[in-house]
């Protein structure tokens, strides 16, 4: 599944030059010119990272970033801020705002690309499409694998979306809910059983290695991915 990336940019030379570098680089990108359809399309795209102008028309880059990272749905969504301004009270102020990076313009392609990936791997793993492993369990996103030993198991397409999040995140637990955002979207209404219903496949489909144990059901509370207990 490729990484997608919300450039926020009201110059459509750069949007351009954003797009097609970061389209060559194989992600796949959505843009807009100001913070009202850039709020529009995080709830309908839920993008794995925001490119995001400081200079927009109306609300600004910098009232914007530190919205998203005051909804709990988008604060863990990285932002790295692009600007002219590149005095060192504005770099601060872009960091502290919740940016992740804060890149002055004007810039290299290649070196936002290079940015960008560093980010995603700070950020989460499995978006930066790198190999995960769990407790000898490997998935590979890149090549939609996955593999126990020396095994490959079967797993659809839900299946390996719910386990590589889960595997990105090990130890932790996720409501029902928190999973449908990460793993289906936000914009994707469904009920909350059918979690379970996909949870119940993937570990069908891990038992024949043994793996099925890694997920764990906690009560009252949702699910996890762990090695422990």
């Amino acid at each position: 599944m490729p990484i997608r990336i919300l450039i926020v940019e009201d110059e459509p030379a750069i949007c351009e030059m954003l797009t097609f570098a970061l389209s060559d680089s194989g992600y796949r990108c959505d843009v807009a010119t100001d913070v009202r359809a850039a709020r529009s399309l995080v709830a309908d795209s839920n993008p794995d990272l925001i490119v995001l102008d400081w200079m927009l028309p109306g609300q600004s880059g910098i009232e914007f970033a530190r919205e998203l990272k005051r909804d709990p749905g988008t604060r863990d969504i990285p932002v790295i801020m692009l600007t002219a301004r590149t005095q060192e009270a504005d770099v601060v102020t872009g960091l502290d705002a919740g940016a992740d990076d804060y890149i002055p313009k004007p810039f290299s392609p290649r070196e936002l690309a290079a940015r960008i990936k560093a980010v995603l791997r700070r950020a989460s793993p499995h978006a930066a499409g790198e190999e995960l492993a769990v407790d000898g369990l490997r998935l590979d996103p890149v090549d939609h694998r996955v593999v126990s030993g020396e095994g490959e198991l079967k797993i659809g397409p839900t299946e390996f979306r719910l386990l590589q999040f889960l595997m990105a995140h090990p130890d932790r637990v996720y409501s029902r809910s928190q999973l449908i955002d990460q793993v289906w979207g936000r914009n994707v209404y469904i009920e909350e059983r059918t979690v379970d219903v996909h949870v119940r496949r993937l570990r069908e489909a891990l038992s024949p290695a043994g793996k099925d144990r890694l997920i764990q059901t906690v009560r009252g509370a949702g699910y996890r991915l762990s090695a422990k207990g």
